[in-house]
């Protein structure tokens, strides 16, 4: 069921929780907290107090901020003056900064003190003078500031309607090289929380969610900004991801819904083990997504804790969500679920021909939450939507049932000597060697056979033997699967949702 009246203008659904729960906490950090009545009132000046400072509708407004309320109110007040939200990690590199803000045509920047010499050092190098607006202590000092913004204003912010315009361009996740902006609305945005996380995970307004999700990520900012939101639930924004202060939250019984993505609820599992931590407070749900979950993880964590952790699949150029598990019912482990009601999904072959169920082909979608194209970039824009369908470069099959399984992408398919290899289907075996605690697979060139897989591997402890790891290998994999060559490393080299970025593995192999 489509929960409609959760698509609606920013200043709609805020004025409508500030009129049915204004006390009601709607967002806190580790700082501050506010209700639902002072969003309103805040947004609404931060917008109109940014109209006054030059912003004219359609300017894109980078936020280059870490989570935490300042992100969320400057997201709203930028959505109410009608500017294009451009998020970007507050980790990201020097180089990734600049080509966001000059792709972008960024001419509004929010951001920390603590980062103004960086961004002062991009602007002169790339030419550029956006307009910069500080959050956080020193704020005032430093020139124009949110908290400045959001004290008052005369004027009435100008609350476009326009609900299926571009909204954001968000930047892919970049796995496989640079990345590319997705334009997104905010109807499609919303239709997720109208179409999955109302429906589907049943998140209400009675509902306390714990967020560790990065905000600039698709994910975070559909579940954890907007989502949330729409829905009227109050959420604790975490800056960051840390297992232990996770686990430690989570005891006081505060909580209902814990998003995450895959490696975060290893990390969660791992440091239970390590602590003996058997329960996760009043958590009645977990929801999983921006990666591949590995069934034997999803399993695992479910035994232990006695909670659902529902897998989805999502992207950033459908708004996030394509399938989804449910919270009731059986559901085969390793699936992602089924399609999110009203979209329409195909498994296809090189010839766009639909394959039988239970055989891998590229997974398409069609539905109001796919992108608007890629900014600036209208050959891949057509390559990637043909004929009104999203072609997601994501491998899968479905069952009888119509559950799908991702099962790796396209590009990053091994081909040694004529066999077609999954990158997730080797990782999905040596995560399950009780030694290994991350790892992932790439294809490596071969002079005869084309590709083989490598294999790098973060251990859990000192004196990791590669030979039994191998032995565990040949136990469940073909011969032609079996790992090449196995590397130790500190860390996996991760997105913010978590996918494996398998581009710096192959430059670390070229450059060694």
């Amino acid at each position: 069921m489509l929960h409609v009246d959760l698509i609606a203008p920013v200043a709609t659904l805020l004025e409508r929780h500030a009129k049915q729960r204004p006390n009601q906490v709607a967002y806190w950090d580790s700082s501050r907290s506010v209700t639902y009545g002072e969003l309103a009132r805040r947004t609404a000046s931060i917008a109109a107090n940014l109209t006054k400072a030059g912003l004219r509708d359609g300017d894109r407004i980078a936020i280059y901020l870490p989570n935490g309320i300042d992100w969320v109110e400057a997201c709203f007040a930028a959505l109410r003056a009608g500017a294009v939200i451009v998020p970007i990690s507050y980790d990201a590199a020097e180089g990734e900064i600049s080509y966001r803000l000059t792709d972008a045509g960024c001419g509004f920047v929010v951001t920390t003190t603590a980062r103004q010499e960086l961004t002062g050092k991009i602007f002169r190098d790339a030419a550029i003078a956006p307009t910069c607006i500080f959050a956080g202590a020193e704020a005032e000092k430093s020139g124009i500031s949110l908290a400045g913004l959001a004290s008052g204003c005369d004027a009435a912010p100008a609350d476009p309607d326009d609900i299926d315009r571009s909204s954001f361009i968000i930047y892919t996740s970049g796995t496989t090289g640079r990345a590319k902006g997705v334009l997104l609305s905010l109807r499609g945005m919303l239709w997720i929380a109208a179409s999955c996380w109302a429906p589907i995970a049943e998140l209400t307004a009675q509902d306390v969610v714990l967020s560790p999700l990065p905000l600039f990520h698709s994910y975070g900012l559909n579940l954890s900004v907007l989502g949330v939101l729409a829905i009227g639930a109050s959420e604790h924004i975490m800056e960051k991801f840390s297992p232990q202060q996770t686990l430690d939250l989570l005891q006081t019984g505060n909580y209902s819904v814990l998003p995450g993505v895959p490696t975060m609820f290893h990390y969660l599992l791992h440091r239970a083990e390590e602590t003996g931590v058997e329960r996760l407070g009043t958590i009645r749900l977990c929801i999983s997504a921006g990666a591949i979950m590995p069934a034997t993880l999803n399993r695992a964590f479910e035994e232990r804790f006695k909670t659902r952790l529902l897998d989805g699949y999502g992207i950033t150029e459908t708004s996030t969500m394509v399938t989804m598990n449910w919270l009731h019912g059986a559901r085969p482990m390793g699936s992602c679920g089924l399609p999110v009601p009203g979209l329409a999904v195909r498994i296809v072959d090189p010839s766009a021909a639909d394959v039988p169920i239970g055989e891998e082909g590229e997974l398409i979608v069609r539905g109001p939450n796919l992108m608007q194209g890629y900014h600036n970039k209208p050959q891949e824009t057509a390559s990637a939507l043909r004929k009104g369908w999203y072609h997601t470069g994501d491998l899968a099959k479905s069952d009888p049932a119509g559950y799908l399984t991702i099962t790796g992408r396209i590009k990053e398919l091994i081909i040694r000597g004529g066999q077609n290899i999954a990158p997730a289907e080797i990782e999905e075996v040596v995560v399950r060697f009780p030694a290994v605690k991350d790892c992932a697979v790439v294809g490596v060139k071969h002079a005869t056979l084309g590709e083989v897989p490598c294999l790098f591997v973060v251990a859990n402890e000192n004196g990791f033997d590669v030979a039994a790891l191998m032995d565990h290998c040949r136990a469940h994999l073909s011969a032609y699967k079996i790992p090449e060559a196995t590397h130790l490393v500190g860390e996996i080299p991760r997105t913010g949702s978590g996918k494996i970025m398998r581009f710096k593995l192959v430059e670390a192999l070229n450059q060694g």
